[in-house]
C-alpha cells in the first residue's frame, strides 16, 4: 500500500456581512439603552400648577342619640299585643298595649274577627320610608343591621294590623275575653318605641368609646304576641322633643366646635339639616366627646340609637398645594435697618464687612433675597453669608453679627426656570393637600408652577423641562 498523503482541512470563514438594516437597528438599540440609563440615573422633577380651591374634610360621624326615655314594665303575666304605632305620638289615656292572660286574643286577631285588615296609603308610605332609609345607610360590613331591619318591619306591620283591629275594639265585649285582657294606656304624652338597649337615661358624662362601638351594641326588640312576666319591659316612652347626639372627636375638632358654639348638622338618613348646640366632655381615659343638642326632629329618629351625621363646617378657601411640595428652610434674621438698595438699582442687599490684603476693613454690597418680614426683621439668605459675618448699617456704620436664624414653611417656585423658595401660610391641611393663604407679599399666586416633590430639588437649582 502506498503511503497516504496527509490532508489539512481549513474551515472557511464567512465574511461579516453588515447591511444598512442591521446598522440602523444597532443604532436604535444603543440609543434606547442610553436613554433608559439616563432616565433612571437622572432626577425627575414634576411641576404642579397652583390652583385656587378648598379642602373636602371628613366631617362624617356616627352619633349616639340620647333622649328622655321612660321604660314601662309589665304588671301582669300574659301575652302582650301592641296597638299604638311605633314612632307615633300618644296622649295621656291612649291605648298602647294589652296583656292577655288567657292567650286567646292572638287567636281572635289571627281569625280576623274585625274583618279585613288593609294598610292605608299612609301606612304604606311609612313602610316605604323605612325601607328607603335602611338602603341608604346599609353597610355590608355590618350585616347584623339586616336583622334589626327585619324586626322593625315585622313589628311595624303587625302593629299597623293590630291598630286596624282595635279600631273596632268594642267587639271584644262580645268575644268572651272581657276581664282576661288588661289594657295599658299611656300615663304621659310622648313617642312610643318598642325596644330597649340599656342606653335609656344615659348622659354625656357616662359616655365612653365602648358605647360608641356599634359592633358591641345590643338591642332587644319587643314584639307582639310574646309572653311577658311582671317587671319585664313592655315599651318605652320618649317624653321630650329635646334630644342630643354624642360623637367622639379629637382635641383639634373639640376646639373648633367650642369656638363655633352652634354647628349645623346634616342627617344622612333623610338629608335634613338642623342646628345643634355644642358641649364637650373628656372622660378619665382621655377620650373626647361632643354633644350636639337639638330641639326638633326627635320623632324622626326616635327608634334609632346610632345616627350618621355630617358636620357642616366652613371650608378654608385659598391656594391648594400638595403636602409633598412643602419644605421647611432656615434663614438669617436681620434687622430692617441693615437692608439697603444698590446704587442706581432696585435690588435689595446688605453691606458685608470684608478685609483687603493689607488688613484694611471695607464693605461689599451683597444682593440678597428677602423671603419674609416681621415688624422688625427680614428673613434673608445668600451663599456668601455665614454665621459670624458682620453687616454694616448704611446710615450709622453700626455693626450687626450674623447669628440669629429662623425657619419658614414654603414651596419651590419654578416659574423662572430654577427652584425659588416661596414662603406660605398654611390655613388648613388634610392627609394630601394644604390650603395656603393667597395674595401674600412673599408667597404664591394662582397658576404659579411649583415642584411637586420638594425633596427632589435644592434652592436655586436649574429646572430642565
Amino acid at each position: 500500500m502506498g503511503s497516504r498523503k496527509s490532508r489539512k482541512v481549513t474551515r472557511y470563514r464567512k465574511p461579516l456581512n453588515l447591511n444598512i438594516g442591521i446598522i440602523i437597528y444597532l443604532v436604535i438599540l444603543f440609543y434606547i439603552v442610553i436613554y433608559v440609563f439616563m432616565y433612571f440615573s437622572s432626577k425627575h422633577i414634576v411641576a404642579y400648577e397652583v390652583q385656587a380651591g378648598s379642602l373636602t374634610t371628613n366631617n362624617i360621624y356616627k352619633g349616639v342619640a340620647l333622649r328622655k326615655e321612660t321604660i314601662i314594665s309589665s304588671t301582669a303575666h300574659g301575652y302582650v299585643n301592641y296597638f299604638a304605632r311605633e314612632g307615633a305620638r300618644v296622649a295621656v289615656g291612649d291605648l298602647v298595649y294589652t296583656v292577655d292572660e288567657s292567650g286567646k286574643l292572638a287567636d281572635y286577631i289571627s281569625a280576623g274577627a274585625s274583618g279585613e285588615n288593609s294598610l292605608s296609603t299612609t301606612d304604606l308610605n311609612e313602610l316605604k320610608a323605612e325601607i328607603v332609609g335602611f338602603t341608604s345607610i346599609f353597610d355590608s360590613k355590618n350585616f347584623s343591621s339586616v336583622y334589626d331591619f327585619k324586626y322593625d318591619i315585622e313589628g311595624m306591620v303587625l302593629k299597623l294590623a293590630n291598630y286596624n283591629i282595635m279600631e273596632s275594639i268594642s267587639t271584644l265585649q262580645e268575644s268572651g275575653l272581657t276581664g282576661m285582657v288588661r289594657e295599658g294606656t299611656a300615663l304621659a304624652p310622648g313617642i312610643v318605641v318598642y325596644s330597649v338597649d340599656g342606653y335609656e337615661g344615659m348622659t354625656l358624662e357616662q359616655m365612653d368609646s365602648t358605647r360608641m362601638d356599634k359592633n358591641q351594641y345590643e338591642k332587644i326588640q319587643l314584639l307582639s304576641n310574646t309572653l311577658v312576666s311582671p317587671g319585664e319591659p313592655l315599651y318605652k316612652l320618649s317624653t321630650s322633643e329635646d334630644w342630643s347626639l354624642v360623637i367622639q372627636i379629637d382635641a383639634k375638632r373639640e376646639q373648633e366646635l367650642i369656638d363655633a358654639e352652634y354647628v349645623q348638622v346634616r342627617f344622612l338618613k333623610n338629608q335634613q339639616m338642623s342646628w345643634g348646640k355644642v358641649s364637650t366632655y373628656t372622660n378619665a381615659q382621655g377620650e373626647i366627646f361632643a354633644q350636639l343638642a337639638f330641639t326638633n326632629s326627635m320623632i324622626t329618629f326616635c327608634t334609632d340609637r346610632f345616627v350618621d351625621i355630617e358636620l357642616i363646617l366652613e371650608d378654608e378657601v385659598g391656594l391648594k398645594v400638595p403636602n409633598s411640595s412643602i419644605v421647611e428652610k432656615e434663614f438669617f434674621l436681620v434687622p430692617k435697618g441693615y437692608i439697603t438698595k444698590q446704587k442706581n438699582g432696585d435690588a435689595n442687599g446688605v453691606l458685608l464687612e470684608t478685609y483687603l490684603e493689607d488688613g484694611t476693613a471695607t464693605t461689599e454690597f451683597i444682593e440678597v433675597s428677602l423671603r419674609y418680614e416681621t415688624d422688625l426683621e427680614y428673613y434673608l439668605e445668600h451663599e456668601r453669608l455665614q454665621i459670624g459675618d458682620y453687616l454694616i448699617m448704611p446710615e450709622t456704620g453700626e455693626k450687626y453679627g450674623l447669628s440669629k436664624r429662623g425657619s419658614l414653611i414654603g414651596v419651590y417656585n419654578i416659574n423662572k426656570g430654577y427652584a425659588d423658595f416661596k414662603q406660605i401660610n398654611i390655613l388648613y391641611s388634610n392627609d394630601e393637600y394644604s390650603i395656603v393663604q393667597s395674595h401674600t407679599t412673599y408667597g404664591l399666586s394662582v397658576y404659579d408652577y411649583i415642584v411637586l416633590d420638594a425633596s427632589t430639588v435644592s434652592e436655586d437649582e436649574l429646572i430642565y423641562e
